[in-house]
């Protein structure tokens, strides 16, 4: 189209550089917290103040810096179930079931071993604590292995798939949890039963040690995708399935991987939230919110441009402003669900922004019209003087 004497076109960019995605990233972010603040505005709060607190509370306070970070863990653990996937061209929106399956996996463990009949059962954590590890990946990777198969076999769409697994999941647990069911606490509050004293998973720094899972797990996906020939096959298939299968690979067995590792990884954020951090110690009965709170991952895997170290410093700011803004809306006296909210907002910005990483908007100057032949230019008439 034209305005004024100037052309402007839309043009698909072919790449984006770092440093321009990560341009966009901070705009995207910016753009979002500006847009909140009116929020807090109607709710005749200062911005400002607002933002302050928050910030303030999540990062330098004593006793929002543990929260923080264990936010930061179950977000980061969240984003790379999302972003594994996501490499590969395709969309893991399953985080939640395959976090309620590798809750139920991991709790399962101790419910063999009897440790539901009293927190103060004496276990031998050396075999539990591993044991409940690998079961939370194990149910994780089953429930995302489910809509990876069907995707690469019989290309079932995989949004729609893993949704549906996610209600399923839900359910289940409900069913294990509540009314009777085989992992209700002893005491019959409708929540699953509390850890033993035993089980409780140990602290690196004053932190739960399933930080050790974020930071190992970026490196070694960083290395899988920039110098394995696995990681090669999945950006290879996120570029293009089709000049993937033409070149001879094998995109059933990619997006069942992808769907296997991704599960497995959301997996261990379930083990995080229900079995490591200090004050839950069980599957509680507003588990759904911790479900619903995955999908936040998402959010930080499309900011990080689906990379696995850039995925830190986005899980560390997500995890704070939701703690900040759960404080922020107690001290201030806001409406509930200012975190969420929030976060929703952060979310459509960076919808909205995608548009940047994807295209370019190129100005161009109209260039002059030709003139009929035996025309003189504009220069040469000045030459008369107007005569």
């Amino acid at each position: 189209m034209t305005v004024g004497g100037y052309r402007v076109r839309i043009l698909r960019r072919a790449t984006l550089p770092g440093w321009e995605a990560a341009l966009f990233s901070v705009l995207a972010l910016g753009v979002g917290l500006f847009l909140f603040g009116f929020v807090f505005l109607f709710a005749g709060a200062s911005p400002m103040q607002a933002y302050q607190e928050i910030f303030r509370y999540a990062f330098f306070n004593a006793n929002g810096i543990p929260l923080t970070m264990s936010r930061f863990i179950f977000l980061a653990l969240s984003t790379y179930a999302f972003i594994v996937p996501f490499r590969a061209g395709e969309w893991n929106i399953g985080m939640t079931g395959q976090i309620y399956m590798g809750g139920l996996a991991a709790y399962a463990v101790v419910y063999a071993f009897g440790g539901k009949v009293s927190k103060d059962v004496p276990l031998n954590p050396a075999l539990v604590l591993p044991l409940m590890v690998l079961a939370a990946a194990l149910g994780g990777a089953l429930m995302g292995g489910i809509a990876g198969y069907l995707k690469g076999r019989w290309d079932v769409n995989e949004i729609v798939v893993t949704m549906m697994l996610n209600f399923i999941a839900f359910w289940l647990v409900s069913h294990m949890i509540k009314d009777g069911g085989p992992f209700m606490n002893v005491g019959g509050r409708g929540e699953g039963f509390t850890l033993p004293t035993s089980l409780r998973a140990p602290t690196v720094l004053g932190m739960p040690f399933t930080i050790l899972f974020v930071l190992v797990l970026a490196g070694a996906l960083e290395f899988l995708f920039a110098r394995t020939s696995l990681g090669y096959q999945i950006r290879a298939a996120g570029l293009s399935s089709k000049a993937a299968r033409y070149a001879g690979m094998d995109t059933t067995r990619i997006s069942l991987w992808v769907f296997l590792l991704g599960g497995g990884i959301a997996g261990l954020a379930a083990y995080h939230y229900f079995a490591a951090v200090p004050g839950v110690y069980k599957i509680p009965r507003n588990y759904g919110e911790f479900g619903d709170l995955a999908f936040f991952g998402i959010i930080c895997g499309l900011i990080a441009l689906g990379n696995p170290l850039a995925t830190l410093p986005v899980a560390l700011l997500f995890g704070g402003l939701s703690i900040g803004g759960r404080y922020a809306q107690g001290k201030l006296h806001l409406g509930f669900g200012v975190d969420y909210a929030l976060m929703g907002v952060l979310m459509i910005t960076l919808v909205a922004f995608q548009f940047f990483y994807r295209y370019r908007i190129v100005v161009e100057p109209l260039a002059p019209e030709p003139r009929p032949s035996g025309t003189p230019a504009p220069s040469d008439l000045a030459s008369y003087g107007g005569e």
